[in-house]
């Protein structure tokens, strides 16, 4: 049966009203109340959109939240697909989102149905810990990454009050996935990933490296 979060990504009006109405309150609490999360994603957004003939793969792209950013800069050949497995954010994504250098497609984050080595720039924001087996799809991740590609991943970490009794109970009704503190660069080095930077903002993190 699907969790309570898995529901709620394929309803229609969810995907609506995420951006605009749930998004900024969800930032926030990641960052318990402050503003450290949202000041990270200002920055990430403008990296994204620095020029550039990259090929970019947003993994559970959600309503193509920054299929804007990644696809501004992009030069000659530089392209940028959204994937995920709810129509309706990708039905969503494809309404708010009108270049010709962006694709939204639907697929599997266990099973990406793209050839290995095809990106420049993976990236997974504010998803990994809605989906199950989160570390099988970091796998299929890294598989995508060019050499010297970079993967870029927001997602829940059990700092602060994710760390406390019962945090991991109500993450389990929720279908939240609660990350230990070192868990995906742990995961991302036996890949051998590179320059490897973990940033924390409250119960959240940012993970970025890059494949030799």
């Amino acid at each position: 049966m699907a969790s309570l979060a898995e529901q709620t990504m394929h309803n229609r009006v969810f995907s609506q009203i995420y951006e605009r109405a749930w998004r900024p309150i969800f930032t926030r609490g990641f960052s318990l109340g402050g503003s450290s999360t949202a000041d990270y994603d200002r920055a990430l957004r403008a990296y994204l959109a620095r020029p550039g003939e990259r090929r970019v793969l947003d993994v559970a792209c959600g309503p193509g939240n920054y299929a804007k950013d990644a696809a501004k800069g992009l030069t000659g050949v530089g392209s940028y697909v959204g994937l995920d497995y709810s129509a309706a954010m990708l039905a969503q994504a494809a309404h708010d989102n009108h270049t010709d250098r962006a694709t939204f497609v639907r697929g599997d984050a266990h099973a990406l149905p793209f050839r290995s080595g095809s990106y420049d720039t993976v990236t997974c924001l504010a998803a990994l810990y809605l989906i199950p087996d989160p570390l099988s799809a970091l796998d299929e991740m890294v598989r995508m990454l060019a050499p010297g590609g970079e993967l870029i991943v927001f997602t829940s970490i059990q700092s602060g009050v994710a760390a406390l009794p019962g945090a991991d109970l109500v993450s389990g009704v929720l279908g939240l996935r609660l990350f230990s503190r070192t868990e995906i660069l742990d995961h991302l080095r036996a890949h051998e990933l590179v320059g490897l930077e973990q940033t924390i903002t409250g119960v959240g993190q940012y993970v970025h490296g890059r494949k030799l």
